[in-house]
């Protein structure tokens, strides 16, 4: 008989191996051992409502029947190929078909890699070689991407932070930095630097910070002035806000765009899109070898990864997919704002239905300082114990899902009704 191991004994083998015990994304103690629907289980057993879902890929829920008949049907074809195959070409199809900005494509294995190659495809196109990036925006894992992405320290803008070690000071002397939401800043960074910027790549939601009326057509149009390649990062807001993403929703069409996440409908799988003449230096019979952008990626296009991404993207093209999506996400929004204003706890509920979250405070959340000048002691005092109440989530994210139901409504409720017992004492 097999022997079953615990949840701790697979926290301290992790320990052994991991460094810091972990992949790197997550709490480290907890080890999660299948999913369902709307639901995960860790290793010990205990059952949570899933508001994680995966960081944002399961939007479906887990195990959806038809995205794993779409698989099983792929897997005895072959699992991949490094070659071009039919599921990756239809997929591209239909991404195009769906995303404003979207005439070409091409296909990675993670949104920081999609981030990556934009940045340097911008340059590319541009000639030029400086970045803009919004203080707090999350672009994946390049040394461009780590910088003012989570600073302890505030310096002044437009000063680049380094958030992690072994990025050389000549990245950082290329990154420009300004606060999200804040139009004369930028407006006044542009006139100083505007034409030495080969790209502006910017979060249309950051984090969960929604953009003030008028703020993204305004970059749209400074972007225009100078020149500048208008990247959005839609790994997590594609396909989620509406099927064509944040730029239908906010009826603002970028130059490139970078996806993950939904598309993937689970498997590791991102896309760069955007207009023919940028997207044109991924092909060297097109620009030339001086010009050329290199791209290789071993899984780029897996055919698995496609099909779970087709059958996904199909679900969602259904009559009242987003309706109900986004109903989910105000109910959940609705719960929190009743049982924290019984109590006048200071709070603002700061996102989109789809994804969003509570901020301890009573003040407006525009940007990344907003956030960190909250109470962030009671933020996490409240996650722990909706944890403990059976609801999984991030320390800063509520991803709403098509798979909840009536019995995870009312759960959370409970949940949520035992957190704002636990902040009043």
């Amino acid at each position: 008989m097999e022997k079953i191991h615990t949840q701790s004994e697979w926290i301290e083998r992790a320990k052994a191996t991991l460094p810091a015990g972990g992949f790197g994304n997550f709490d480290l103690n907890l080890i999660i051992r299948n999913g369902k629907g709307s639901r995960v289980w860790d290793e010990d057993g205990t059952e949570y409502i899933d508001y994680l879902i995966g960081s944002g890929p399961m939007l479906l829920g887990h195990g959806h029947p038809e995205v794993l008949e779409a698989v099983l049907e792929q897997l005895p074809k072959g699992m991949t190929f490094f070659t071009n195959n039919a599921a990756g070409i239809e997929l591209a199809e239909d991404i195009i078909e769906a995303v404003p900005c979207a005439e070409h494509l091409r296909f990675l294995s993670s949104g920081g890699e999609a981030d990556m190659y934009a940045i340097r495809l911008a340059r590319a196109f541009t000639g030029r070689d400086k970045i803009l990036k919004f203080e707090g925006g999350y672009h994946g894992m390049s040394a461009e991407a780590q910088m003012s992405l989570a600073p302890t320290t505030m310096s002044n803008f437009p000063q680049a932070i380094p958030d992690s070690a072994g990025i050389p000071e000549a990245v950082r002397n290329e990154m420009l930095i300004a606060p999200f939401n804040d139009l004369d800043f930028l407006r006044s960074l542009l006139v100083e630097h505007g034409h030495e910027i080969a790209g502006l790549i910017i979060e249309p939601l950051q984090r969960i910070i929604p953009p003030e009326p008028g703020y993204l057509e305004a970059v749209r149009t400074e972007c225009d002035k100078y020149g500048i390649v208008l990247i959005f990062d839609e790994v997590v807001t594609g396909f989620r806000f509406s099927y064509g993403g944040a730029q239908e929703t906010y009826g603002i069409t970028p130059d490139l765009c970078t996806l993950g996440k939904v598309i993937g409908g689970g498997f590791p799988l991102a896309a760069i899109v955007g207009r023919k003449d940028i997207m044109a230096h991924f092909d060297k019979s097109a620009v030339g070898s001086d010009e050329w952008l290199m791209m290789l990626g071993t899984l780029s296009g897996n055919p698995i990864a496609a099909v779970a991404g087709m059958k996904t993207m199909e679900i969602l093209r259904r009559d009242g997919a987003y309706k109900t999506l986004n109903a989910n996400g105000e109910r959940l929004i609705a719960m929190f704002t009743k049982h924290l204003s019984a109590h006048d706890i200071a709070h603002k509920i700061v996102g989109h239905p789809t994804l969003f979250d509570v901020v301890f405070t009573d003040k407006t959340v525009r940007d990344y300082r907003h956030v960190q000048q909250s109470d962030t002691m009671r933020n996490a005092t409240f996650n722990t114990i909706l944890r403990n109440e059976g609801i999984l989530k991030s320390p800063g994210k509520t991803y709403a899902s098509l798979a909840l139901t009536e019995d995870d409504f009312q759960q959370t409720d409970h949940a949520i009704t035992a957190a704002v017992r636990g902040l009043l004492g």
